[in-house]
């Protein structure tokens, strides 16, 4: 199971923008079938659009804008952001959200013996942990959380294992 992101933004932005459109469209439509002066004028309109060349400035810059617009939409489309459940072996079709499996994460590496604050990245394929402590001497400590986290992972049991790296900020330097 990797579920990814809904690319909501992008839908509802696409779907404003058509909407109002139409409604423009539909607008300019029932005031020209009940003789009233329209919004736009379809003269005009055309006018412009039969005055407009290919070879014009204003051309170029319309059609590369709408280019790179279709563009930006189609890769937001296609490219996959970051899972939001993160499998899980096992018989069922399971898995867990990002959020509570980086929380998880965190609360494992704080609970070490000297860690003061904890913060928990998850990469594709590494989970990396940088931990803030009070002591003066490091020694072990990466060891210690490295594991800490490791066990908190067999627990979880992801369908991926990721490689845990851990970084170690001390607040107070050994004298």
């Amino acid at each position: 199971m990797k579920r990814h992101p809904r690319r909501s933004v992008p839908a509802t932005l696409t779907a404003l923008v058509l909407l109002a459109a139409c409604a423009l469209v539909a607008v300019v439509t029932i005031q020209m079938l009940l003789g009233e002066t329209p919004w736009i004028r379809y003269d005009t309109v055309a006018a412009a659009l039969h005055g407009t060349r290919w070879t014009d400035t204003v051309t170029a810059i319309v059609g590369a804008a709408a280019v790179l617009l279709g563009l930006i939409l189609v890769l937001a489309a296609i490219i996959p952001g970051k899972p939001v459940v993160l499998p899980l072996r096992g018989d069922l079709d399971s898995g867990a959200s990002r959020r509570s499996y980086r929380s998880t994460l965190r609360v494992a590496a704080s609970a070490v013996d000297g860690v003061s604050d904890a913060r928990v990245k998850l990469k594709p394929r590494t989970i990396a942990a940088t931990v803030t402590t009070g002591r003066t001497t490091i020694d072990g400590l990466a060891d210690a959380v490295r594991r800490s986290v490791e066990e908190r992972l067999d627990q979880i049991d992801p369908a991926v294992r990721p490689t845990v790296r851990v970084k170690i900020r001390a607040v107070r330097k050994a004298s």
